[in-house]
């Protein structure tokens, strides 16, 4: 369901691979609300929010350092932007993931979708260019 395509490449090289595991990991998120063989998806989705966690924290201090290289001028903009991903991310809250698994799993996945396509497609682009 969610491949990174074309048009929402930056033109850098390590940006995009990165974008491609957030891609990834939108995947999975929707293969895993799709599987209906899992009845108990807690565990798959804390591994999931931990997995997002520590990999935007990757992502966006790389991110970050390029655009200070760069001196990109929107710097201050994305930041602000990335700590608020953060943020959501951090209020996750794991008693309601237990009750309602399917919900939760399409809360992060409206997370993830959102990001990708408004924020990539939108803020992104523009450090390449």
């Amino acid at each position: 369901m969610y491949e990174f395509k074309e048009e929402f490449k930056t033109g850098i090289d390590f940006i995009d691979e990165q974008h491609k595991v957030l891609f990834e990991i939108a995947d999975k998120a929707y293969n895993l609300l799709k599987n209906d063989f899992t009845t108990d998806k807690y565990d798959n989705i804390l591994e999931l929010v931990d997995e997002l966690r520590d990999y935007t924290s990757f992502h966006f201090k790389a991110e970050e350092e390029y655009m200070k290289k760069i001196n990109y001028k929107r710097m201050f903009t994305q930041k602000i932007e990335h700590d608020a991903f953060i943020k959501r991310i951090n209020e996750v809250d794991f008693r309601s993931i237990d009750e309602n698994q399917n919900e939760s799993i399409s809360t992060l996945l409206q997370l993830l979708n959102d990001w990708l396509i408004e924020h990539i497609f939108e803020n992104d682009k523009l450090i390449g260019q």
